[in-house]
């Protein structure tokens, strides 16, 4: 039997899994609540049909807002009660290296598209540089989302005040927050794309996926994807005596 190694916690999972169903309805729900044609980036049949399935634009509005604060309450409330698995995201998925993780970056794309022998042909090595906890495509995916969301929440409860706190004088403020929303969401849905891809769709990476439902990958992939990562649980298992992974 292959030997496994844990990767993710049970909340880890849950709250991945939160995320992207409140992150579907939201998409879902703020596409159908744009009410200008000229914007509507699926044609306006889409809002008028969504509207009339929940009752009108303000039942859509509700449901949007009701989504929207429950995301947000869950994740304060998962960073209140699991800050230290926080902390750990958030200085992996920011820890760059310059050298090691933007040449991972680049011979991806080359091999993505163009495969391994067009770097040989240039003289570089097609083998990738060794990752940490995470590559840096998921990385670079987590800053996004970690940035966007912030962005999101931010100049969505901007919005939702918009007509409660705010006065004439602070109208540039919700006007802005308007277009920062959309902005974030267009980036971090773009990502979206790719993320599923690479998680979902390549077949490298499914042992990856599935670790999103298990909370554990098969050493050989560990070892190969995540190199730098598994040394050192490799190490610390060592230290301790502990032969699982």
């Amino acid at each position: 039997m292959t030997r496994q190694f844990k990767r993710h916690d049970r909340s880890d999972i849950f709250m991945h899994w939160f995320n992207a169903a409140c992150w579907i309805i939201l998409l879902v729900t703020g596409v159908g609540l744009i009410g200008n044609p000229d914007l509507d980036p699926v044609g306006s049949w889409y809002p008028r049909t969504l509207r009339a399935l929940v009752g009108g634009g303000a039942n859509l509005l509700n449901i949007h807002l009701a989504v929207g604060f429950i995301w947000i309450f869950a994740f304060v409330g998962y960073l209140a009660i699991n800050a230290r698995g926080a902390l750990f995201f958030l200085r992996e998925i920011f820890m760059v290296s310059p050298a090691r993780d933007m040449g991972w970056m680049i011979r991806k794309m080359v091999i993505m598209t163009l495969g391994p022998k067009v770097l040989r042909k240039l003289g570089m090595n097609p083998d990738l540089p060794a990752q940490g906890f995470y590559n840096m495509g998921q990385k670079a995916f987590a800053q996004a989302s970690v940035v966007g969301g912030v962005i999101i929440a931010v100049t969505g409860i901007i919005m939702f005040l918009s007509d409660k706190v705010f006065t004439a004088q602070g109208t540039w403020i919700v006007s802005w927050s308007i277009t920062l929303h959309f902005v974030a969401v267009g980036l971090v849905f773009a990502g979206l794309l790719v993320h599923i891809y690479m998680a979902a769709i390549s077949p490298e990476e499914r042992p990856g996926f599935k670790s999103m439902f298990t909370g554990s990958v098969p050493e050989d992939y560990a070892r190969h994807h995540h190199g730098l990562w598994y040394d050192s649980v490799k190490s610390e298992n060592a230290s301790t005596g502990d032969e699982t992974g």
